[in-house]
């Protein structure tokens, strides 16, 4: 109970700190990707496995130490993995303080897990392709991110060098099926 009353306080306050600025920001598409199969190979030391699909491709699954239940699952375990990735992008007025921020929360039962994370940082937009329709962005520590954009409007609102706050939502869950 008192995870779950976490996770809810946790996205209540970014929620709550996003309000003022949601005019402002750009949400782009939530990117999903599954993976359900049996477990090929695991390794307990690393916490990796390779994950068999249903049509035989092999997918390297690495589970962050958020998962407790990691050293239960075994070779032979049939498993979905679900991982969502929701992006904000927000112009920075000048002169506005950088933020780099993350909250993470985490959930567990009897067969499944969730990790949730909340990160925003301050970036600077460093190539705009609109060729490929896609932003590169350069963040704190040298850190580099492009992602793909949806909306060709978003391309005449901004330029090489402008200042953008950007705030990932991303989930993963694991479930033992």
């Amino acid at each position: 109970m008192k995870r779950g009353t976490m996770v809810l306080s946790t996205f209540a306050v970014v929620l709550a700190l996003a309000l003022p600025a949601w005019a402002q920001s750009k949400q782009l598409p939530t990117q999903t990707m599954t993976v359900e199969g049996t477990i090929e190979t695991i390794d307990q030391s690393k916490r990796a496995m390779n994950i068999k699909t249903a049509d035989g491709k092999m997918v390297a699954v690495n589970v962050p130490p958020s998962v407790k239940r990691f050293p239960e699952l075994k070779v032979g375990d049939k498993i979905k993995a679900t991982y969502n990735n929701n992006v904000m992008v927000r112009l920075k007025p000048a002169g506005e303080a950088p933020v780099d921020t993350a909250a993470t929360a985490t959930t567990t039962g009897k067969t499944s897990g969730t990790k949730a994370m909340v990160r925003t940082m301050t970036a600077e937009i460093v190539d705009i392709d609109k060729s490929a329709s896609s932003i590169t962005f350069v963040g704190p520590n040298g850190w580099k991110y492009s992602r793909r954009v949806v909306d060709p409007k978003v391309f005449d609102q901004v330029k090489v060098g402008d200042k953008v706050d950007i705030t990932w939502n991303t989930d993963l869950t694991v479930s033992v099926q």
